[in-house]
């Protein structure tokens, strides 16, 4: 499945790059990938095997408003093959593309605490400055980690969090 969403991600990415309409592809790839997780009802729909193409079909015209042409054509051949379910992997897998076609790195900080902005300003500036890329910094709260961070950059994960230590003292003592 995944390999399938590859494909189909490219494929709408470089056609999305040609007709130069790629934020308006991406964010209507969200929107719709967000729909088809909010209701149980539209992705029963597009995805269950008892409705045929033509009324998949009828209920996209239906339920997207205003597509642009290539979005459009890219659905209906999701229909057409009987792809749908592969939705939201093909998002996660243009998410991808898009992200690498504008040289963003997203950066995900969890904390046990709030962090402030000048914090926050500084890890990303830190990270910044060492690749060439824009940063794309989101900062969450989990209590679980009981304190220090963990960072996302991009595939990479650094766990300097208190939890992770203790995870790995425990480690060490049940070894020995």
């Amino acid at each position: 499945m995944q390999e399938i969403a590859q494909v189909y991600a490219r494929a709408l990415f470089e056609v999305a790059t040609e007709h130069d309409s790629l934020d308006e592809t991406r964010d209507q790839l969200g929107a719709f990938a967000d729909a088809m997780h909010g209701s149980r009802q539209f992705a029963v729909f597009f995805f269950s095997p008892y409705f045929s193409v033509p009324e998949k079909k009828d209920g996209l015209r239906r339920t997207v408003k205003d597509p642009n042409p290539e979005f459009e054509n890219f659905l209906e051949a999701l229909i057409e093959r009987h792809r749908m379910p592969a939705i939201f992997r093909i998002r996660t897998e243009f998410e991808s593309l898009w992200d690498e076609e504008r040289r963003l790195l997203p950066v995900k900080i969890t904390s046990a605490v709030t962090l402030d902005e000048a914090t926050v300003k500084g890890i990303s500036d830190r990270i910044g400055s060492q690749v060439d890329r824009q940063i794309e910094v989101s900062a969450e709260v989990d209590p679980d980690i009981l304190g220090g961070i963990v960072l996302r950059v991009g595939n990479l994960i650094l766990d300097a969090s208190i939890k992770n230590r203790l995870e790995q003292l425990r480690q060490q003592v049940a070894q020995a």
